[in-house]
């Protein structure tokens, strides 16, 4: 296993690789299990799908666990979307937590964010195939943006690209209606959104934010589909950043010692999120797409106030 150097900038996170190589979708030893995966769910992700599985996790039996359940389960996922790591989530899960503690240890719920961004994974290991549940996400109902990885060559047999309700601009969609009505492709951002909404996780707003959208890279990294956000959105997107900025250069090889790690992490999760969880909420009520509603509300458990990024 490599041994890294000392990080002069404690509070900046260093990859194992250079940053420049990261998200590397043109070579690689991984890129057929990538390139695979992104082309059935560019392919299967479609305004349909997404109704049909926002309806199923509505409507289907709860199971219950725990928080630190569910992320031990990730020890059996390994995501066959991302071309930088080959080992299983549960340590990417703690890199990144451990990541934003060095930087922010005064926000331990950004931390628990860190540790849970992923959970949502889980639904692989509920039977879900992964291009259902991992990888970029991007808005259904509207034109594919090029910044959406292997936009060219794997869209080709989505029937969505040939609907003239969704291949435009905006789509189905009103200019600057807000992501938070805005069909994503479904996978583990929505997911956990979801699990935390419905559970009343104790957490500010700007963490179900960023669960919702850290996948959103073709917004949050190149700009794309800021013709469909509101001012919430933009207020939102630094804290989607910062997350990132961990999500993403926190992949080491060095793996973090989890068992060690745990008793830290169990208390978060017994202040913010204890107990069992219900891990397949009901669909919360969606307006029609055409008449988008105002976005932004507040969580009703959510602590008063904004949180502060610095």
């Amino acid at each position: 296993m490599k041994v890294l150097q000392a990080d002069p900038n404690p509070n900046e996170p260093q990859p194992s690789k250079d940053k420049a190589e990261l998200r590397n979708y043109t070579e690689g030893k991984l890129l057929d299990r990538v390139y695979n995966t992104y082309l059935q769910m560019h392919t299967h992700q479609t305004v349909d799908f997404v109704r049909r599985k926002s309806a199923e996790y509505g409507g289907c039996s709860l199971r219950r666990m725990s928080a630190m359940q569910a992320l031990q389960l990730l020890d059996q996922l390994v995501d066959e979307s991302d071309p930088d790591v080959d080992f299983p989530n549960s340590l990417h899960a703690y890199q990144t937590a451990e990541g934003i503690r060095r930087a922010h240890p005064d926000k331990d719920w950004f931390q628990l964010v860190g540790l849970l961004h992923d959970l949502g994974k889980v639904l692989v290991l509920f039977g879900e195939p992964q291009w259902a549940v991992v990888g970029d996400t991007f808005p259904v109902g509207c034109k594919v943006q090029k910044s959406v990885v292997f936009h060219d060559s794997t869209f080709h047999d989505n029937p969505d690209t040939r609907d003239p309700r969704y291949n435009t601009e905006c789509g189905m969609y009103q200019p600057h209606c807000g992501l938070e009505n805005v069909l994503m492709s479904w996978g583990h951002d929505e997911y956990m959104y979801r699990v935390m909404k419905f559970n009343n996780f104790a957490l500010p707003k700007e963490a179900f934010y960023m669960i919702r959208f850290h996948s959103f890279y073709p917004w949050h990294a190149h700009g794309d589909y800021k013709h469909l956000c509101n001012e919430e959105d933009l207020r939102m997107l630094p804290w989607v950043k910062e997350l990132n900025k961990f999500d993403l250069y926190t992949k080491q090889e060095e793996l973090p010692d989890m068992k060690e790690l745990q008793g830290y992490y169990q208390a978060l999760i017994d202040k913010y999120c204890p107990g069992e969880l219900c891990c397949c909420p009901p669909a919360p009520p969606r307006a029609a797409p055409q008449r988008p509603s105002s976005c932004g509300r507040a969580h009703r458990n959510s602590p008063p106030g904004s949180a502060r990024l610095h």
